[in-house]
Protein backbone atom coordinates (compact mmCIF):
# COMPACT_ATOMS: atom_id res chain seq x y z
CA UNK A 1 0.00 0.00 0.00
CA UNK A 2 1.35 3.19 -1.01
CA UNK A 3 0.81 6.54 0.92
CA UNK A 4 -0.94 9.25 -1.07
CA UNK A 5 -0.26 12.74 -0.82
CA UNK A 6 -2.72 15.46 -2.69
CA UNK A 7 -2.16 18.70 -3.83
CA UNK A 8 -4.64 21.22 -4.16
CA UNK A 9 -4.37 23.90 -6.73
CA UNK A 10 -4.18 27.66 -6.62
CA UNK A 11 -2.65 30.26 -4.68
CA UNK A 12 -2.20 28.11 -1.46
CA UNK A 13 -1.10 25.07 -3.02
CA UNK A 14 -0.19 22.57 -0.38
CA UNK A 15 0.90 18.87 0.25
CA UNK A 16 -1.94 17.06 2.44
CA UNK A 17 -1.11 13.79 4.07
CA UNK A 18 -3.30 10.82 6.02
CA UNK A 19 -2.33 9.82 8.72
CA UNK A 20 -4.29 7.25 11.21
CA UNK A 21 -4.66 7.32 14.58
CA UNK A 22 -4.92 3.65 16.52
CA UNK A 23 -5.24 1.74 19.71
CA UNK A 24 -7.80 0.15 21.65
CA UNK A 25 -10.59 0.98 23.08
CA UNK A 26 -10.55 4.52 25.49
CA UNK A 27 -6.52 4.80 24.59
CA UNK A 28 -7.89 8.59 24.23
CA UNK A 29 -8.07 8.73 20.08
CA UNK A 30 -10.92 10.87 19.72
CA UNK A 31 -9.53 12.79 22.60
CA UNK A 32 -6.33 13.21 20.97
CA UNK A 33 -7.93 14.39 17.34
CA UNK A 34 -9.85 16.67 19.09
CA UNK A 35 -6.90 18.30 20.73
CA UNK A 36 -5.24 19.10 17.73
CA UNK A 37 -7.45 19.75 15.11
CA UNK A 38 -7.96 22.78 13.69
CA UNK A 39 -11.48 21.89 12.55
CA UNK A 40 -14.84 21.02 14.07
CA UNK A 41 -13.89 16.89 14.44
CA UNK A 42 -16.52 14.81 12.40
CA UNK A 43 -17.10 12.10 14.75
CA UNK A 44 -19.17 8.82 14.65
CA UNK A 45 -19.59 8.38 18.46
CA UNK A 46 -22.24 6.31 20.35
CA UNK A 47 -23.38 4.85 23.30
CA UNK A 48 -21.59 1.81 24.87
CA UNK A 49 -24.10 0.03 25.82
CA UNK A 50 -22.16 -3.19 26.94
CA UNK A 51 -20.14 -3.79 29.61
CA UNK A 52 -16.68 -1.36 28.84
CA UNK A 53 -19.57 1.70 29.47
CA UNK A 54 -18.18 1.52 32.76
CA UNK A 55 -15.08 3.07 31.66
CA UNK A 56 -16.53 5.14 29.17
CA UNK A 57 -19.73 6.20 28.07
CA UNK A 58 -19.59 6.45 24.18
CA UNK A 59 -17.45 4.62 21.91
CA UNK A 60 -16.25 5.81 18.34
CA UNK A 61 -17.91 3.43 15.54
CA UNK A 62 -17.08 4.11 12.41
CA UNK A 63 -14.07 7.04 12.35
CA UNK A 64 -13.21 10.46 13.85
CA UNK A 65 -11.33 12.95 11.37
CA UNK A 66 -9.86 15.83 12.46
CA UNK A 67 -7.26 18.39 10.25
CA UNK A 68 -4.12 20.34 11.00
CA UNK A 69 -1.69 22.54 8.70
CA UNK A 70 1.63 22.38 9.65
CA UNK A 71 2.95 24.41 7.70
CA UNK A 72 1.41 26.64 4.59
CA UNK A 73 3.19 23.42 2.09
CA UNK A 74 1.82 20.83 4.24
CA UNK A 75 -1.73 19.45 6.01
CA UNK A 76 -2.43 16.56 8.00
CA UNK A 77 -6.20 14.88 7.57
CA UNK A 78 -6.20 12.70 10.83
CA UNK A 79 -8.59 9.95 10.87
CA UNK A 80 -9.04 7.94 14.03
CA UNK A 81 -9.94 3.96 14.30
CA UNK A 82 -12.80 2.53 16.06
CA UNK A 83 -11.05 1.07 19.10
CA UNK A 84 -13.23 -2.31 19.60
CA UNK A 85 -12.21 -5.55 18.14
CA UNK A 86 -16.05 -5.48 16.79
CA UNK A 87 -15.58 -2.54 14.37
CA UNK A 88 -11.67 -3.86 12.86
CA UNK A 89 -13.12 -3.59 9.21
CA UNK A 90 -13.01 -0.21 9.31
CA UNK A 91 -9.21 -0.68 10.16
CA UNK A 92 -8.54 -1.83 6.79
CA UNK A 93 -10.57 1.22 4.77
CA UNK A 94 -9.22 3.91 7.08
CA UNK A 95 -5.52 2.17 6.24
CA UNK A 96 -6.02 2.75 2.72
CA UNK A 97 -3.13 5.74 1.31
CA UNK A 98 -1.43 6.67 4.56
CA UNK A 99 1.21 7.80 4.81
CA UNK A 100 1.94 6.87 8.82
CA UNK A 101 -0.26 6.43 11.42
CA UNK A 102 -0.35 6.43 15.62
CA UNK A 103 -0.73 3.52 17.78
CA UNK A 104 -2.35 4.91 20.72
CA UNK A 105 -1.63 3.36 24.51
CA UNK A 106 -3.71 3.64 27.90
CA UNK A 107 -0.35 2.61 29.76
CA UNK A 108 -2.33 2.44 32.91
CA UNK A 109 -4.21 -0.86 31.72
CA UNK A 110 -2.84 -4.04 31.16
CA UNK A 111 -5.68 -4.56 28.83
CA UNK A 112 -4.78 -1.28 26.32
CA UNK A 113 -1.39 -2.91 26.09
CA UNK A 114 -2.55 -6.21 25.26
CA UNK A 115 -4.98 -5.42 22.85
CA UNK A 116 -2.55 -2.51 21.57
CA UNK A 117 0.27 -5.35 20.31
CA UNK A 118 -2.84 -7.17 18.20
CA UNK A 119 -4.02 -3.58 16.39
CA UNK A 120 -0.13 -3.22 16.13
CA UNK A 121 0.59 -6.07 14.32
CA UNK A 122 -3.18 -5.58 12.49
CA UNK A 123 -1.35 -2.60 10.99
CA UNK A 124 1.71 -3.45 10.25
CA UNK A 125 0.81 -6.50 7.89
CA UNK A 126 -1.31 -4.58 5.95
CA UNK A 127 0.80 -1.43 5.15
CA UNK A 128 4.38 -0.78 5.35
CA UNK A 129 4.47 2.91 6.50
CA UNK A 130 6.07 4.34 9.36
CA UNK A 131 4.44 4.88 12.76
CA UNK A 132 5.07 5.76 16.64
CA UNK A 133 3.69 4.59 19.40
CA UNK A 134 1.87 6.81 22.16
CA UNK A 135 1.55 6.38 25.70
CA UNK A 136 -1.24 8.08 27.06
CA UNK A 137 -1.92 8.50 30.61
CA UNK A 138 1.87 7.78 31.64
CA UNK A 139 2.74 10.21 33.90
CA UNK A 140 3.76 8.13 36.53
CA UNK A 141 5.85 5.55 33.75
CA UNK A 142 9.69 5.46 34.32
CA UNK A 143 12.11 4.93 31.09
CA UNK A 144 12.33 1.28 32.16
CA UNK A 145 8.17 0.58 31.88
CA UNK A 146 8.44 2.49 28.40
CA UNK A 147 10.67 -0.33 27.27
CA UNK A 148 8.42 -2.77 29.19
CA UNK A 149 5.41 -1.57 26.91
CA UNK A 150 7.33 -1.71 23.63
CA UNK A 151 8.55 -4.98 24.35
CA UNK A 152 4.90 -6.21 25.09
CA UNK A 153 3.43 -4.52 21.81
CA UNK A 154 6.14 -5.84 19.87
CA UNK A 155 7.43 -2.55 18.54
CA UNK A 156 11.07 -3.05 17.70
CA UNK A 157 13.96 -0.60 19.02
CA UNK A 158 13.95 1.67 15.50
CA UNK A 159 10.80 2.77 16.49
CA UNK A 160 9.93 5.77 18.26
CA UNK A 161 7.76 5.44 21.81
CA UNK A 162 6.67 8.60 23.18
CA UNK A 163 4.79 9.86 26.27
CA UNK A 164 1.82 12.14 25.77
CA UNK A 165 -1.09 13.41 27.07
CA UNK A 166 -3.81 13.08 24.50
CA UNK A 167 -5.41 16.27 26.15
CA UNK A 168 -2.49 18.63 25.90
CA UNK A 169 -2.28 19.92 22.55
CA UNK A 170 1.67 20.48 22.96
CA UNK A 171 1.55 16.85 23.94
CA UNK A 172 -0.04 16.21 20.89
CA UNK A 173 2.08 17.99 18.35
CA UNK A 174 5.07 16.32 19.89
CA UNK A 175 3.60 13.15 19.02
CA UNK A 176 3.03 13.70 15.67
CA UNK A 177 6.23 15.83 14.81
CA UNK A 178 8.03 12.08 16.02
CA UNK A 179 5.55 10.54 13.46
CA UNK A 180 6.70 13.11 10.96
CA UNK A 181 10.71 12.79 11.53
CA UNK A 182 9.97 8.53 11.46
CA UNK A 183 8.71 9.17 7.69
CA UNK A 184 11.62 11.14 6.68
CA UNK A 185 13.84 9.00 7.91
CA UNK A 186 12.06 6.61 6.26
CA UNK A 187 12.10 8.87 2.98
CA UNK A 188 15.81 9.18 3.52
CA UNK A 189 16.87 5.30 3.83
CA UNK A 190 14.95 4.79 0.74
CA UNK A 191 17.09 7.47 -0.85
CA UNK A 192 19.93 6.13 -0.21
CA UNK A 193 19.17 3.02 -1.34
Amino acid sequence: MRPQATERKGRDASRSVKIVVTGPFAAGKTSLIRTISEVAVLSTERDVTDADRVRKRQTTVAMDFGRITIDPELVLYLFGTPGQKRFDFMWQILAEGMLGFVVLVDAQRDDSIAEAADILAFFRDIAQVPYVVGLNKCAALTPADVETVRRRIGAPPSVRVVMCDARDRESVKGLLVELLLAVLDEVEATAAV
